[in-house]
C-alpha cells in the first residue's frame, strides 16, 4: 500500500472508531485529523468534507455485510443452514458497531449522497438472495409476502442485536446469545411441521 492510500486508511479507521464511540454529530474534521496524527488538509484533500467522509466509512461497514450474504451462495449446504449462518454472520457485524448501524438505520437515504446511490446500497443488501431462499425454505411464491417474511426475520434477529446494550443495562433483561435467537426462529418459523 502506498503511503496515500495508508493515510487515507488510517483517516478512514479513525473515523469508524470515533464515529462508533461518539456518534456522528459530535466528530469534526479537526477532532479525525487529530486523532488520526494527520491535519485538516489532508482530511479534507482525500474526502472534501465531513459528509463524504462519513459516507465512506458507511459504506466501509455496509461492504462487510456483503459477505454475509455470500454465505446464501453456498447451495453445498440445506436452506435452513444457510440461512442460519447467514443470519450468525449479519448479527456478528451488527454486534461490532450496533450503535452506528442503529443510527445508519434510522438516517436511511439522508446519509446517501442521492437516491442512485440509496438504491445501489437497497440492492447491494441482498433482499433478492433472502426471498429466493425464503422461497426454497416455505414454498411461497407471492412476492410481496417473501419481503413480509425479509422483514419480520431481519426484525426479529437484527432489532436484539441493535437493541442489547439498551435492553440489558435499562430493563435488566439478560438477552440470549444471538445463536440461540437464531435457533429459536428458525424452530418456530421454519420447521416443517409448520409449514
Amino acid at each position: 500500500m502506498d503511503k496515500n492510500n495508508e493515510t487515507k486508511e488510517i483517516i478512514l479507521q479513525t473515523a469508524l472508531e470515533m464515529i462508533k464511540q461518539e456518534g456522528f454529530e459530535k466528530i469534526t474534521i479537526r477532532s479525525i485529523a487529530q486523532r488520526s496524527n494527520t491535519n485538516v488538509s489532508l482530511v479534507n484533500y482525500y474526502f472534501g468534507s465531513k459528509d463524504k467522509l462519513i459516507s465512506e466509512v458507511i459504506q466501509i461497514l455496509l461492504s462487510g455485510f456483503q459477505e454475509s450474504f455470500e454465505v446464501l451462495d453456498d447451495f453445498t449446504l440445506p436452506p435452513e443452514q444457510r440461512l442460519k449462518r447467514f443470519l450468525l454472520h449479519y448479527v456478528q457485524g451488527i454486534e461490532q458497531y450496533p450503535e452506528l448501524l442503529s443510527r445508519v438505520i434510522t438516517m436511511g437515504a439522508n446519509l446517501f449522497a442521492s437516491q442512485q446511490e440509496y438504491g445501489k446500497f437497497m440492492r447491494m443488501i441482498g433482499f433478492d438472495k433472502i426471498k429466493s431462499l425464503l422461497k426454497e425454505l416455505t414454498n411461497e411464491q407471492d412476492q410481496d409476502i417473501l419481503m413480509m417474511m425479509v422483514m419480520q426475520v431481519f426484525g426479529a434477529v437484527f432489532m436484539p442485536a441493535l437493541m442489547r446494550q439498551t435492553l440489558e443495562a435499562g430493563s435488566g433483561i439478560e438477552m440470549k446469545p444471538a445463536e440461540r435467537q437464531i435457533d429459536l426462529l428458525l424452530e418456530r418459523y421454519f420447521s416443517e411441521n409448520k409449514m
